[in-house]
Formats: structure tokens, sequence, C-alpha cells
């Protein structure tokens, strides 16, 4: 048996699967964001140990036996995100966490500096790790000067697990301190944030044993002693080895909380000018490039809050398929925005709008926002080299038929809609586990069964095109109303 767990923003997903990848069970547990400020996003990394528990506690339960033919644990989880640590592991403050734009000005400096593009890859955006540990520098020395080890959310839980302060090249890779193209933690950029070497976690790749089970987490949930922790992977890295996508030409775009358009890559070739992230990606010497958008079915919960309406209902207010763009255009810069433009400050809005319109017309105009600004990552995509002929489509969003005819068209690339069944990061982190018990990546990083491929409607592309040229044209003039 093999276990993957994965930690996301609003939770924590378990799954145990057979050797061959079957499930055969899940389990998950919820928790909460808080937002005490304008700009701030934290957890207690506390609640994620509880959830952890309570996942493990269910599992326990219901497949007491399976759990107690665990090989392999692999861990999936949100990046970026700021865990510190004192002497003696404590935690010092919440977890700040990848939505947390309260650093942009520390950001911006940090960015100046010529070593954060040459080595990281990178822009250094708001939601990286170093410019949190700034901030804190700036705004609680006190707590910053206690400092003795920063995790990112993940590795939280590999520290309560096995004890050893360790983290996979992924998720290292995001967090402005990694030399991307070398693999390693940089002295350069720590050195550059105020930051020590002593004061990061062990690298390993997202395939390497990280660790072994402490006795007492055995003890609490039957699980072996001999079982092993891996390196596991960043969200985006993890999912990408859930749907296959490690080789040079393969990608998806994810309608999640957030979107995201991921490339994988057989070589590292950054260019920061394009907002794109370059990332190592869980593998051994791959890597992988992608787009990334802060609101996507996040755009659609909040239009929802505000009518009062649940999106799925709103959703399904809409016919199959397009019969063209809307009217009205919407920008989904709810909490800024990253690629490709790097703007913790810019706001979304609506334009456009007309008296006759109703609740389908505003989730019609929601839904091509959020693809408009998909179509900004895949264009900047392209400016590095990445060659995009298809697409996987992942994430909740891709239950609305709408929402997928809709992408393709405004893409202009075929869509392929796996069939039903696992699929994403808790399965990534499965799979790495496979790995790290011995399997190789031609046995584990399999794609998925195609159920459909969704194909741009020639129709309607001039008409998107029409649209997504006046959608970029907005950019600039919110920005000026907004200064």
């Amino acid at each position: 048996m093999y276990l993957g767990l994965d930690l996301g923003t609003s939770g924590l997903r378990a799954l145990l699967t057979d050797d061959a990848g079957r499930t055969i069970d899940t389990a998950e547990a919820a928790f909460s964001v808080q937002t005490p400020h304008k700009g701030w996003s934290e957890q207690d990394p506390r609640a994620w140990v509880d959830g952890l528990r309570e996942a493990l506690g269910t599992l326990k339960t219901r497949r007491a036996t399976a759990l107690g033919q665990v090989r392999a644990i692999g861990l999936s989880g949100q990046m970026h995100g700021a865990v510190v640590l004192d002497r003696d592991d404590a935690v010092l403050r919440p977890c700040i966490l990848w939505n947390d734009t309260r650093s942009a000005e520390e950001a911006a400096a940090f960015d100046a500096v010529p070593e954060v593009h040459a080595l990281s890859g990178n822009i250094a955006f708001p939601g990286f790790t170093a410019p949190k540990l700034i901030w804190m520098a700036r705004h609680e020395p006190e707590l910053f000067a206690r400092v003795a080890k920063v995790l990112l959310p993940k590795d939280y839980l590999r520290l309560y697990l096995t004890g050893e302060h360790a983290t996979d090249l992924s998720d290292a890779a995001g967090t402005a301190w990694c030399d991307v193209a070398g693999r390693t933690w940089s002295e350069a950029l720590l050195s550059a944030s105020g930051m020590r070497s002593d004061q990061m976690p062990r690298l390993v790749e997202g395939s390497e044993v990280s660790g072994r089970l402490r006795k007492a987490i055995c003890e609490d949930f039957g699980l072996p002693a001999t079982a092993v922790v891996v390196g596991g992977g960043a969200d985006n890295a993890a999912a990408a080895c859930g749907s296959g996508c490690v080789q040079e030409g393969q990608g998806f775009v994810s309608l999640g909380t957030s979107g995201v358009i991921l490339a994988a890559r057989d070589r590292c070739l950054p260019d920061p000018t394009t907002a794109v992230h370059t990332f190592c990606h869980a593998l051994p010497e791959r890597w992988y490039q992608m787009g990334v958008i802060l609101a996507a079915t996040d755009a659609l919960n909040w239009l929802g809050r505000l009518v009062d309406e649940a999106t799925g209902h709103l959703a399904g207010r809409l016919p199959e398929r397009p019969e063209g763009p809307s009217a009205t255009l919407f920008l989904p810069y709810l909490s800024g925005e990253r690629t490709p433009h790097n703007d913790a400050e810019v706001r979304g809005a609506f334009v456009g709008l007309d008296i006759a319109q109703d609740r389908a017309d505003l989730t019609a105009a929601v839904m091509e926002g959020v693809g408009f600004a998909l179509r900004d990552s895949l264009e900047a995509l392209r400016g590095t080299g990445a060659q995009v002929d298809h697409l996987l489509a992942v994430g909740g969003g891709t239950q609305s038929r709408y929402w997928l005819h809709a992408l393709a068209s405004i893409l202009n690339v075929p869509l392929q809609r796996p069939a039903e069944g696992e699929l994403g990061a808790a399965l990534g982190a499965v799979r790495l586990a496979m790995m790290g018990d011995g399997r190789s990546v031609a046995e584990t990083m399999t794609q998925p069964e195609i159920a459909e491929q969704i194909a741009p409607d020639a129709t309607l592309r001039g008409a998107y095109e029409q649209s997504y040229g006046r959608y970029r044209a907005l950019y600039p003039n919110i920005k000026a109303a907004l200064t």
C-alpha cells in the first residue's frame, strides 16, 4: 500500500492506494484561513497536524489492515508559505500563506537585487517565502531574531511525521532562495534576504527518501515502522506527476481556486520578464514552467457570495456551449495578479454592464474573464519557448461544460478531459512514494485515460480574439484608475 497526503489551503486529503495506484480509500479534514488585516492570509500550522490526525484516524477506523501495509508515504502541499520555528521547533507565529500580499514592498526591493532573477529564475513575487521573512525582519524583529528554521507547509507535516527538517526541490524553488538551475540553496539569495543556510531544511528530490516515521506515529495509527516518507512535491508539481505531465510538451490547465497553465520542461530556461514561474520539477533533472492567476473558481465563488447563490447553480444557468463572447468583460484581479502583471495592488472590474443583464450573463463574463487571464499566461509561457499543442483540463471548474468549451476557444488549444478517476496532487504524492520504493518513472508517471477532447470552435475564434484584445487593453486603464 501507498499513502499520499495533500495539504491544501482549505483542507488536507489523504489517499490510500494499492501497489497499482488504485484507490483503496480517502479521508479529508477541513480548516479555515484567517485574514486579520487587508492583504493578510494566515493559518496555524497546528491546525494542519490536527487535520492530519483526523484523516489518519478515519483511515485507521476504516482501513486498519491496509494502513499496516503502507510501504511509503508522499507529501504534497500549498507552496510559498512561511512556517517559522524556534530552536525547539515551536511555531513562532501563524504561517503566512501563498496568497498573502503584505510583503509587496519587500518583494519589490528584493526583486531589484541582481542575483534574484539570475539565480532564482523568477520574479520575487509577494507570495514567495523570502519576502515574507524580510517583512518579519522589518515588522516583527523580536520574532525574526528567534527563527531557527523556516519550513514550507507540507514540510511541517513531515517534521511531525518523521522529526526531519527537509523539503523537496519543487517546493524550495518557490521560496526565491533556491538556485533553480543548480537545484540547491543559494547562499547569495539567502544573504540578500538576511537569512542563513542553517535556517533552511535539507534538500531532497521528490522521489528521494527523506525519513522514517516516528515511533509515536506508528503506534497511534498502526503504520509500519518500515514505512518511508519521500520528498514529495509542491502542489502543482505533484499534480503534474498525478496527471503524467513530466516530459517536454506535456502540460495542463487547472481551474481550481487559482488558475494554472503548466508545461513540463526538460531544461531550465527561465525568463523572469514574462512573470512565468520556472521551478524544479518533483523528479530529478526536470523542471516545469507555469503561468498563475490568483482567482479562477475563486472568482465564481465570489460572484456566488454576492448574489447569494451556489456556484454550481450559477454554472447550471449556462448552456453546454457558448454562442459567442459576452458583451461584458470581467477582470479577475480580486486579490491582485501574478502572471503576467506581477501586481499585488490591481483589482478586478466588470466593464460594459447593462441593465438588461442577469446572473447568467455575469456568470458567463466571469468564466470568460478567467479564460482571458489564462490566455495571458499561455502567451507568457510561449514567450519562454514552451510548446503547448494540447492541454489536460483539470480542477473543479472543468465540471462546467460551458467553461470548458469557452476556454478551448479562448486559448485556441484542444483541451483533453480525463476520464473519471483519481487525478491530481494526492495521486502525484502517491506516485512519488512509489518511486521512493523503487519504481521507475515509466511505471508510475503515466497520463490518464482521456474521456473527451474539446476542440476550439472555429466559428467563434474571431469573436473571442476581438474580446481578448479588448480585455488586454483594460489592464493599464484599470491600473491608472486605482493610482
